[in-house]
């Protein structure tokens, strides 16, 4: 049973391999790649050889768990969906506008609770397939039922299969297609976490000023204090993402110095 993943962290390590791929060969929008991770996080001459970089060593893992039972391709694999846990949850909090770039310009959504999620099970996943005794080859032409219940739960914790999904009906990207009215978009707001934890602070329930921007819809309220409360929906999805940011009144009719919600 130890072994009974491995076949799937092989398959999701080529398609990252072949994604990052296909994203860099295709160049994609100006500054796309300043929206994905790992590029996020470094200097923009570095954007593309961070790419590759993370494409070869997931093609060598992919190969390693492939081919050999050698126990540094089994940990190199835990550590390295554990570093990218850690990475997502870096780009949450520093730029919540960028995707996790883990299948290429695919996954251009902002990093949400189920992409961390899917980390976090590969890395058990990963952790569960160290001691296994034989190869990922082996692994794969004797599937369990374990490995049906691995591939559901990751199938339930990637936003991409909606993007999919989304791109085959539309067949443009997000910020080409049309968005949805205002007062569906307000609705989605309303429903989320986001407006929960901060409605209260409201001077009023119905925004002043809105805009849409790219992927995002943006909706301006004021709080009691008579500083801007603005909110920022993603517009794809059916769970859409959204952040918050409040602009003190001192700094109104000027962007302040926050983490940017769209680029």
């Amino acid at each position: 049973m130890l072994e009974s993943q491995l076949p799937i962290l092989i398959v999701l390590l080529v398609m990252g391999t072949v994604a990052k791929l296909a994203t860099v060969r295709s160049g994609g929008d100006p500054g796309g790649l300043s929206r994905l991770g790992p590029a996020v996080l470094v200097p923009e001459r570095m954007q593309v050889p961070a790419l590759l970089i993370c494409a070869f060593g997931e093609l060598v893992l992919a190969a390693g768990l492939l081919l050999s039972t050698h126990p540094i391709f089994r940990w190199a694999t835990a550590v390295f969906f554990a570093l990218s846990t850690y990475v997502l949850l870096e780009l949450r909090r520093r730029r919540p506008d960028a995707g996790c770039g883990c299948f290429g310009e695919v996954s251009s959504a902002p990093v949400g609770l189920r992409s961390i999620g899917r980390t976090v099970a590969l890395t058990a996943m990963a952790g569960m397939s160290v001691w296994a005794p034989v190869t990922g080859w082996e692994a794969a032409a004797h599937p369990s039922w374990l490995m049906i219940v691995g591939v559901a739960v990751l199938a339930a914790l990637s936003p991409e299969i909606e993007e999919m999904i989304d791109r085959v009906r539309f067949r443009a990207p997000c910020e080409q297609r049309r968005a949805p009215a205002e007062s569906v978009t307000l609705v989605r707001l309303r429903a989320s976490g986001t407006w929960r934890a901060h409605r209260d602070e409201l001077a009023s329930a119905e925004p002043y000023d809105s805009w849409r921007e790219l992927c995002w819809r943006f909706f301006v309220f004021q709080n009691h204090a008579r500083d801007d409360v603005v909110f920022a929906v993603y517009l794809s999805g059916r769970r859409p993402v959204v952040r918050m940011a409040v602009v003190s009144a001192e700094d109104s009719g000027s962007l302040p110095e926050y983490t940017p919600v769209s680029a």
